[in-house]
């Protein structure tokens, strides 16, 4: 290679390997935007059924005490499954304002979806079903001056 091409491969190279590391450093050390996403993800556990960072219930102790765990969290460096399993651990899977996904709360996902297109399938065949069922009518039995009767009920209702 000539010189020139290796020193503008070796420039673009440089600036690509910046670029990366700027755009990867860009968010670590905000922790206030994690702080916001992880704390709108779970439940306050005072009874409110409210999210955690939007309890407002006046004195409410349990959310304080919650914001700081997760505060407390962020500082140590944990990552934000870490987080999840710590409150789950200590409040229980209410704490959660959705499932996590994986292992047995993939059900939690999946069964509203399943149920919704089982029922309109089962809804579709059964339409079908009756649309396709056809019920054997008998004939009438012909009664002697039946079509004299249907005449003479024509003649008195005309105008």
């Amino acid at each position: 290679m000539r010189e020139g091409t290796r020193s503008t491969l070796k420039l673009w190279m440089q600036l690509t390997l910046a670029c990366a590391m700027v755009f990867t450093m860009l968010g670590a050390g905000d922790t206030s935007a994690r702080f916001n996403d992880l704390g709108h993800k779970m439940m306050c556990t005072c009874g409110c059924a409210q999210i955690l960072l939007e309890c407002n219930h006046v004195g409410c102790t349990v959310s304080g005490v919650m914001r700081d765990e997760l505060q407390a969290g962020l500082d140590r460096g944990d990552n934000d499954s870490m987080i999840y399993n710590a409150f789950v651990q200590k409040y229980g899977p209410t704490v959660l304002a959705a499932p996590m996904r994986g292992g047995f709360d993939d059900v939690a996902w999946i069964m509203p979806i399943a149920v919704f297109i089982l029922a309109t399938l089962g809804t579709a065949l059964l339409i079908r079903k009756w649309k396709l069922r056809t019920v054997p009518m008998p004939a009438a039995p012909a009664t002697p001056g039946e079509d004299l009767l249907r005449e003479r009920i024509r003649k008195e209702t005309e105008y």
